[in-house]
């Protein structure tokens, strides 16, 4: 008996050439639609399906291939003598190779502009359905779903007349990784039409974006995975210009400093190392806004990642080249930048969009056996209930202090405690096992510079030792949520040294 192939794609590249070939091996092709005459008019024998299955298309094509006529073809076992008796009955031919790619369901809904009523037109049934029958019968029938496949399939077919099954099992893997991934992306824009942010099973797909050489240390392997329609404003949609490739800590780090300049307006430097702010400047242009970074911390930005809301210009090049960092991220980099931080081999140029109008997805992090999710901490001064706490009120220069602080404890672990005047940071205290501790870490790095300083916390004081030692080390402004019951010991602390203190009512947690 003649082998048949189904081939029918919205993807044509390499498809003609295909089809030509399996002609060439004695396959009888079966089409439809945009596939079937692309092929016809390149001069490919070929069968419209609706000659198969003896009934139109019909509802403008939403009904064609549904038919016993094609899923008995690719259903059956081909050596079932039950299964080989029905197909002779009702005059069903098996079908061999089965090469087919959905409606563009992602490319329809990523338009700005997409109606509902579009997106729901670009569900394939069809194709899922033909794709996961053909994928279920591996055994008999070979499935293509990615025009990467063909050449492989092809010299198996001219080599032995057919596929291994090792290949057949291993495209059918990729079949129902593509369904799944399709279905997910359906999914996730209905569940969006709905409103349910936690519905009772969710599903994410992700693709691959590079293999990565390890993971945290080298004994771990690794890879990165972008999630289909994210945020431009993101790692996983960065343009890389230069440098070597990333690796697991610097896309995490990299995260970490472009979560971090989301914050601001205003021209600003963020450096990060080990996923904290080691130092955030801003200014006036971005060679200040650098600058101040640069002095919040100039040993711990030594290996660290940079990240600009400007374009980097010659100046500011000059003095990044002047440092070894691992990655600088901005919008963009003027040619004379460009020029000046490519005869650094090594470091990666990154940049990535600003534009921050899409919604804010979800964060997920795995712990073993699940996944936590949460709505983004997008809570900034401007969300904050302020009350002033203290007898005394701030000048213009502490709330401006106490503001950048505010933006910046938010990105770092808890215990959290970052020092600041109105331009850059000058402490941070990152990741303690209590508050006093993380207050000592930045009240000591910022040493002198906390005179006249402001500190803010991510959360409330337990008792009046942080601000206790704040107030030796010369701060003179507190910003923190509030809500201890010992909050009144902390005001008679705050008040007695002259210290002005803000309460936001809002706890910035960071784990």
């Amino acid at each position: 008996m003649k082998k048949r192939a189904l081939l029918s794609v919205s993807d044509k590249s390499g498809i003609l050439e295909f089809a030509k070939a399996l002609e060439s091996l004695g396959y009888e092709l079966l089409s439809t639609g945009g596939t079937m005459k692309h092929l016809a008019d390149n001069g490919v024998a070929v069968t419209a399906v609706d000659e198969v299955t003896g009934f139109p298309e019909i509802m403008e094509g939403r009904v064609k291939t549904l038919n016993p006529m094609i899923h008995g073809g690719l259903l059956a076992k081909q050596d079932n003598p039950s299964h080989i008796a029905q197909m002779e009955e009702h005059g069903i031919q098996p079908i061999d190779v089965v090469c087919v790619n959905l409606y563009p369901f992602k490319e329809t809904i990523s338009k700005p502009d997409v109606t509902n009523d579009d997106a729901i037109e670009n569900i394939d049934i069809g194709g899922p359905a033909m794709l996961r029958a053909s994928a279920k019968n591996h055994a008999y029938v070979t499935v293509i779903v990615d025009a990467a496949d063909y050449d492989q399939v092809l010299s198996e077919i001219k080599a032995g007349g057919k596929t291994t099954l090792e290949t057949r099992r291993r495209l059918a893997a990729k079949v129902f990784r593509h369904t799944a991934a399709y279905d997910a992306l359906i999914a996730g824009f209905l569940t969006d039409l709905t409103g349910e942010e936690f519905p009772e099973q969710i599903t994410y797909t992700y693709e691959l974006k590079q293999p990565l050489r390890y993971g945290e240390n080298p004994h771990q392997k690794a890879a990165f995975y972008s999630r289909p329609l994210g945020s431009d404003f993101s790692i996983a949609y960065a343009e890389q210009l230069h440098g070597k490739e990333l690796s697991y800590n610097n896309i995490q780090d990299a995260n970490a400093a472009i979560q971090i300049i989301k914050e601001f307006d205003k021209a600003a430097a963020v450096a990060v190392k080990h996923m904290n702010p080691c130092g955030v400047g801003i200014g006036e242009t971005i060679f200040d806004a650098f600058n101040k970074a640069y002095e919040a911390d100039p040993t711990s930005i030594f290996g660290g990642i940079i990240a600009l809301n400007r374009e980097v210009d010659a100046a500011t090049a000059e003095k990044l080249s002047g440092i070894f960092l691992e990655i600088i991220i901005a919008p963009s980099f003027t040619s004379e930048a460009v020029e000046v931080l490519t005869k650094k081999k090594n470091i990666r140029l990154l940049t990535i969009s600003f534009d921050q109008n899409k919604k804010d997805q979800l964060n997920t992090v795995s712990v073993e056996g699940g996944l936590l999710m949460q709505e983004p901490d997008a809570h900034g001064f401007a969300d904050a209930d302020i009350r002033i706490a203290t007898d005394r009120e701030p000048t213009e220069a502490e709330w401006e202090a106490m503001k950048l602080g505010w933006a910046v404890v938010k990105h770092v672990k808890s215990n959290a405690i970052v020092v600041t005047d109105d331009h850059m940071t000058l402490g941070v205290g990152a990741g303690q096992m209590n508050r006093v501790g993380a207050a000592n870490i930045a009240l000591t790095q910022a040493g002198e510079r906390a005179k006249g300083a402001a500190l803010a916390s991510d959360a409330f004081f337990p008792m009046d030792d942080t601000v206790e030692a704040a107030a030796k080390a010369g701060i003179t402004a507190i910003i923190q949520p509030g809500g201890s019951v010992k909050d009144e010991d902390s005001i008679k602390k705050a008040n007695d040294y002259g210290i002005t203190m803000v309460f936001t009512g809002v706890r910035h947690f960071k784990h």
